[in-house]
């Protein structure tokens, strides 16, 4: 019976012992596997983009030089940590974007390097306009372009643009008929016949479909460029004849009706919202002359720049056009919504002066709401330990898995190594 006992003892330490090596083994090989197959994800990462590119706003600067209100761009496009935006600059031919003549970094060498020489009520203002597109359009990701000034500001956050803009299928094109004022020249037809002519506001938004149609128009753009002249002043001509063929003084200010007029030759208009998001005033007294008159806008100074009047600004939600006895109500995403992103004229004290009082209203409700971010802060921290797995990108999940599953292995391993020295510690000390 003594014989019998050793033996069974001796049979079990050895099962124990052997049962320990092969799942020590075991363990081994798992994690050998799962180190391969984690190199694998590593190289799968780099060789893989780690994220999806957003589709991106084009914003394209028609500038004399450099751009005074750069460092209010500055601050607006620091609310963007997506990569959702890329920037191009028309200014005079040679002209550099350098530390020498901006202070922002995203507008450092932005200056396209084929600008044309522009001048005001000629069709050059149209094909720098072109050429800022056909630059645009070579970046894929570029969906949306937008026409501002040098004297154009931001209304709201980058965040609040982006959706506003990328939620309509639409382009924003301040699009309407008048033939009132005489801009139409006859010597156009029938290439481009009255019924398509059209007026608007140069501060346009471009589907990438409408842009690409721009860049390839050679219809209308060439009869802009031969029948649009710029047309002189009434005091130019006091000591100077008059010229008898009027036709050679014809002006169509031809950036206030290219665009939209072409959209309208390619019967487009169903395409496009039919309002401006950039906010202009006109001033219609500055002038007894009436050549003059209403054809330059009113630059707010810097004692028109004001809260209450950025305000003003942004509660408009509607557009009446008196030539077609039409009211545009603004929209977006179904609901009504303000008019406009973005407003002209501010001259550069103007402009720092709003972004000073934006910054410090920002401080103040910063300083405001800390103690709430305080309360809330444990409850963020659970909800993203509970979500955090979820929001992953899909490569970033696997990562962690199997992070996860090493780490869960490794300790399995470590535990069974315990345990087989428990084992020999056990019998070591039963045998003695």
């Amino acid at each position: 019976m003594k014989r019998r006992s050793v033996s069974q003892k001796f049979n079990h330490r050895w099962k124990t012992k052997l049962f320990a090596v092969i799942l020590l083994i075991f363990c081994f090989a798992t994690l050998v596997l799962v180190e391969s197959l984690y190199s694998r994800i590593k190289i799968l990462a780099l060789i893989s983009p780690p994220l999806v590119q957003k589709p991106k706003l084009a914003f394209l600067f028609i500038s004399r030089n450099r751009l005074p209100l750069d460092m209010v761009w500055d601050a607006f496009f620091q609310g963007d940590k997506e990569n959702r935006f890329s920037i191009f600059v028309h200014s005079r031919p040679g002209f550099l974007l350098s530390k020498a003549t901006t202070r922002s970094s995203y507008f450092l060498n932005r200056q396209i390097n084929d600008s044309v020489q522009v001048d005001w009520g000629e069709a050059s203002m149209i094909q720098a306009e072109r050429v800022l597109l056909e630059n645009a359009l070579m970046d894929p990701f570029n969906d949306r372009f937008i026409f501002l000034s040098d004297s154009c500001i931001p209304l709201y956050n980058f965040s609040y643009t982006y959706d506003y803009v990328m939620s309509a299928s639409t382009s924003f094109v301040d699009s309407f008929a008048d033939t009132k004022e005489g801009r139409y020249n006859p010597k156009m037809h029938p290439v481009i016949p009255v019924e398509n002519w059209r007026k608007g506001s140069q501060w346009v938004v471009l589907t990438r479909k409408h842009a690409d149609i721009v860049v390839k128009d050679d219809t209308v753009f060439p009869m802009f460029q031969t029948h649009c002249k710029r047309k002189s002043l009434p005091e130019f001509w006091r000591d100077r004849h008059v010229p008898s063929d009027n036709s050679k003084e014809h002006n169509c200010i031809p950036d206030e009706h290219y665009v939209q007029t072409l959209l309208a030759q390619k019967g487009l208009e169903r395409e496009i919202t039919r309002r401006t998001l950039t906010h202009t005033s006109w001033d219609l007294s500055s002038s007894k002359e009436y050549e003059r008159r209403g054809w330059h806008p009113l630059t707010y100074k810097l004692a028109d720049a004001t809260p209450t009047l950025v305000q003003s600004i942004k509660a408009i939600d509607n557009v009446y056009y008196e030539t077609e006895y039409r009211r545009e109500w603004c929209a977006s995403k179904g609901k009504p919504s303000t008019c406009f992103l973005f407003a002209r004229k501010f001259t550069r004290p103007a402009a720092l002066r709003l972004l000073n009082t934006s910054t410090m209203e920002a401080m103040k409700r910063t300083s405001e709401n800390m103690e709430e971010m305080k309360a809330h802060l444990e409850e963020f921290m659970s909800y993203c330990d509970a979500h955090m797995l979820a929001k992953m990108e899909p490569l970033e999940r696997a990562q962690a898995l199997f992070l996860l599953a090493k780490a869960t292995i490794t300790l399995f391993a470590i535990g069974s190594l315990l345990f087989f020295f428990a084992i020999a510690a056990h019998s070591l000390l039963h045998n003695t």
